[in-house]
């Protein structure tokens, strides 16, 4: 089964980041975010990806056909014109890129991706956030379900510290980074029936979560699979420093391959 990663927005929220580089190639403890969430789906077998690529797309490009040199021990022969490749690092990985746009919206490339998925079920997923999330058991879910689409729905951790205030001013409780306000939200890591692209039309400003889901959902075609676990986006540079810190520290939830 296909791995679909949607990695061709700007991350105007990571702009520290994101002026010279696309968002999904941040790195966490010197490898790119995206590296991270394929080991993720590699853990649990799936290692056929399509990567939807659009903002400073050669990058990504660039760091998988140069994946084998970038982690390998080599020795360059200046004078025979040779490259001698030692330790070889790699990944059972095979890995198609799709240039699906500069500004092209999360609908019109999961469209483009049509093609080279065909009739098959498949895995889709946003290039910049991990999980410790068991993608076998979400499979498992979605088949049982049988419905179109299965999202992983996720509870956020809060932005901000939360205070319990009596009304003499006096602070009854304190909570670092509370659970959200007990909403779900779509944290990606969806299974997708190939009918899914039937709901996306043809067009590059499509929102595939605004008419798509909305659609999907009205027909009864969409599920959500709830984990409760670990899950994080890299929205801003305060994501990306706490994840890799947790890297470092090899406190890591969504690491289960190390």
């Amino acid at each position: 089964m296909k791995v679909v990663i949607l990695a061709g927005g700007l991350g105007t929220r990571l702009s520290e980041e994101t002026r010279l580089i696309p968002k999904p190639m941040v790195e966490i403890g010197g490898r790119p975010i995206l590296w991270h969430i394929m080991k993720i789906y590699s853990y649990y077998g799936y290692n056929d990806f399509v990567i939807l690529t659009g903002y400073k797309s050669h990058i990504i490009k660039d760091y998988f056909i140069n994946y084998y040199t970038r982690y390998s021990d080599i020795t360059v022969d200046m004078e025979n014109n040779s490259v001698e490749i030692h330790k070889n690092r790699y990944e059972p990985w095979r890995v198609t890129m799709l240039y699906t746009g500069q500004d092209t919206m999360t609908g019109g490339r999961v469209k483009k991706a049509q093609d080279y998925i065909g009739d098959e079920q498949f895995l889709l997923t946003y290039g910049d956030g991990v999980s410790d999330i068991n993608i076998k058991d979400v499979v498992d879910f979605h088949n049982k379900k049988g419905q179109y689409l299965t999202m992983t729905a996720v509870q956020p951790c809060g932005r901000f510290g939360a205070i319990d205030i009596a009304s003499d001013g006096l602070i009854n409780n304190f909570k670092e980074k509370p659970q959200g306000d007990g909403g779900w939200i779509n944290g990606g890591f969806m299974v997708c029936e190939p009918q899914v692209f039937d709901y996306i039309k043809d067009d590059e400003s499509v929102i595939f979560e605004r008419e798509p889901l909305e659609n999907l959902a009205k027909d009864g075609q969409l599920n959500a699979y709830k984990h409760n676990g670990f899950w994080r986006p890299m929205d801003t540079l305060k994501d990306k420093n706490d994840l890799t810190e947790m890297w470092l520290r090899m406190d890591a939830p969504w690491a289960k391959w190390m």
